[in-house]
This record gives C-alpha cells, sequence and structure tokens, in this order.
C-alpha cells in the first residue's frame, strides 16, 4: 500500500507549484475518483503510479525531474518549514547533514509511525566524496533525495556536485561530491523555532 502522506505532498507541491488548475487536470488524468488524498490514508500503488503517468503527461516533463522538483519544494517552500528544520537538525554543515542521512527514515517514524521510507545508507569515499544507497520499494524517492540534497546543500550554502546510477532491487545511488562547505551564505536557522523560543512548535 502507498502511504496517504506520499500522495498529499505530491498533491500540495503541484497546487503550490502549478496551480490548482494543474492538478484538477492531473486528478482527472489519472482517473481519480476523487481528487483530494487524505494524509493519515492508505492507498494501492496502481494509484501512485497513475497519478505519476498523468503528471508526466500534463507537465510534460519526465517523472524523474518531477520527483526532483519535489525533494527541493519538501526543503524550500514555506509550507515546509517543519520538515526544513528537521533535516538541519541532522548537522552544522552539509556534511555533518550528509551523516545524518542514516537515522532519516527512524526519524519520520518518530513523526508518523507507519510511514516507511526506503533505507538510506551514506558511504564516505574521502576526499569530500560520498555514495547515499537509497533502497527500494519507493518509485522516484531516490530523485526525491536528489531534490532535498541540492535544496540542503543550498540552505547549507555548500557547493556540491550530484549525480545518480541504479543500482540493483530497485536501488538507487546519489554520488555526492562536496566541492566547498562554505561556498555563500546559508538560509538563516536557528534552534529554537518561532519568535517565543524552544517552548513553541
Amino acid at each position: 500500500m502507498m502511504h496517504g502522506l506520499i500522495l498529499r505532498t505530491f498533491q500540495v507541491f503541484v497546487e503550490d507549484t502549478y496551480g490548482p488548475g494543474i492538478w484538477a487536470d492531473i486528478a482527472e488524468k489519472a482517473g481519480l475518483e476523487v481528487p483530494d488524498f487524505e494524509a493519515m490514508l492508505n492507498y494501492a500503488p496502481e494509484t501512485y503510479s497513475a497519478l505519476i503517468g498523468a503528471a508526466e503527461t500534463v507537465l510534460d516533463k519526465p517523472a524523474e525531474a518531477i520527483w526532483e522538483d519535489v525533494g527541493t519544494y519538501l526543503v524550500s517552500h514555506p509550507n515546509s518549514e517543519g520538515l526544513r528544520r528537521l533535516l538541519r537538525f541532522g548537522g552544522v554543515d552539509f556534511i555533518e547533514f550528509l551523516h545524518s542521512l542514516d537515522d532519516l527514515p527512524d526519524r519520520s517514524r518518530l513523526v508518523v509511525a507507519d510511514l516507511v521510507l526506503p533505507d538510506l545508507e551514506l558511504t564516505d569515499n574521502g576526499n569530500t566524496q560520498f555514495k547515499l544507497r537509497v533502497g527500494g520499494g519507493l518509485p522516484g524517492f531516490g530523485y526525491v533525495m536528489m531534490g532535498v540534497l541540492r535544496a540542503m546543500a543550498d540552505d547549507y550554502g555548500a557547493l556540491v556536485l550530484l549525480d545518480t546510477e541504479s543500482g540493483h532491487r530497485g536501488e538507487q545511488y546519489l554520488m555526492v561530491t562536496v566541492i566547498e562547505t562554505a561556498y555563500a551564505e546559508g538560509r538563516e536557522f536557528e534552534l529554537a523555532a518561532g519568535s517565543g523560543g524552544a517552548g513553541e512548535g
């Protein structure tokens, strides 16, 4: 089954990025009986496949590019500040953040208990070169992580090169080369949420 939170996230991404009219076109083309997803429900995998196929047609973009845009949206859009904060707690710079990714599936389950994300496994190849293995089980998730990494690099002010290759059993490998950890000024980030300090949020 496909967790509704994933489909709901995709819906909100399309509505925020392209407008409700485009989402309505995608939902109609995908044959959705109800054009709104409930985050706490589960849906058949066929719904996911139909949705992505319809999005490719309506947006005139390959699925890989769409999913990478979703990853960027998850970090950079004001509606996703909570997720950005969760990711930023992973480290004080981009390399520390990379090393925290192994724990991301477990951290996500603390927020949504039945949300199962693919395993993430980082290998440090030395000379600021890393390989991130993204487990199979959720089509497109590797490209979402590409978008997340690209946006988080910007967030930290790091200059990185990203590449991807396919593995076995639906796995994907993301190659990350960190050229400069302090290439530009990163986005402001404080540990305390909101003006009232750590007691809020």
